[in-house]
């Protein structure tokens, strides 16, 4: 009997630490991602820059954020509007007109020790057969690629890094969130939490069970 009871206490205990544990957040990546606009809305480009070939009036947009994949990955804050950016720009023979929106992205996102250039637009005119890359090369120099052309850095941002994994960080848990909400409750005051209340209620009203239990068996 007292193997039973000394079992549903560790039982419970190991349920109380799986509850108390926060699930850890997937680690994501840091990178400038691709937008192309489609009926007014951003989509995520299925092909990189070197390779996209716009026609002229459309418009690409470059996010620099920390994603997991393109699935959460951050849009460009600002809408894809070709005549609010190249509208006064004339047409050229042999030329094209693509509207380039770039949004270095938030503080968060940034890499240790920078800061993230404001977000910009800009009306690239260039040759008939150009690529995104060349379009945005003509007004956002310098570019940086790491060797498998992977677009490492617009304008200088950033410095250096490309692609680069950051770190998941564990989301706190429920009992962490809801002491953090309730200020005024017994945690704050260094007492016991709700939780372990519970759980120390719960082993004495097991124990006590299977105690009462085995007398009435030797009754």
């Amino acid at each position: 009997m007292r193997t039973r009871v000394l079992c549903l206490v560790l039982a419970l205990g190991a349920a109380l630490a799986v509850l108390g544990a926060g699930p850890a957040q997937a680690a994501g990546y840091r990178y400038w991602s691709f937008w192309q606009s489609g009926g007014g809305k951003w989509t995520y480009a299925t092909e990189g820059p070197a390779t996209a070939r716009p026609s002229d009036g459309s418009v690409n947009g470059f996010r620099f954020s920390v994603s997991e994949d393109s699935g959460d990955s951050a849009q460009p804050r600002k809408a894809p509007d070709f005549d609010a950016v190249c509208g006064g720009t004339p047409p050229k023979d042999g030329m094209k007109r693509i509207t380039l929106v770039i949004d270095s992205g938030t503080p968060a996102d940034a890499p240790a020790g920078e800061t993230p250039p404001a977000a910009r637009s800009a009306c690239a005119q260039v040759g008939e057969d150009a690529t995104s890359a060349e379009a945005l090369a003509s007004v956002a120099k310098p570019l940086r690629y790491n060797s498998e052309a992977l677009l490492c850095a617009i304008s200088g941002y950033p410095k250096s890094g490309c692609g680069e994994q950051v770190a998941a960080k564990p989301e706190p848990s429920a009992s962490a969130a809801t002491s953090a909400a309730n200020s005024g409750s017994d945690d704050d005051k260094g007492g016991p939490s709700v939780g372990l209340i519970a759980g120390i209620a719960a082993v004495a009203v097991l124990g006590t069970a299977a105690v009462w239990q085995s007398r009435r068996r030797r009754g």
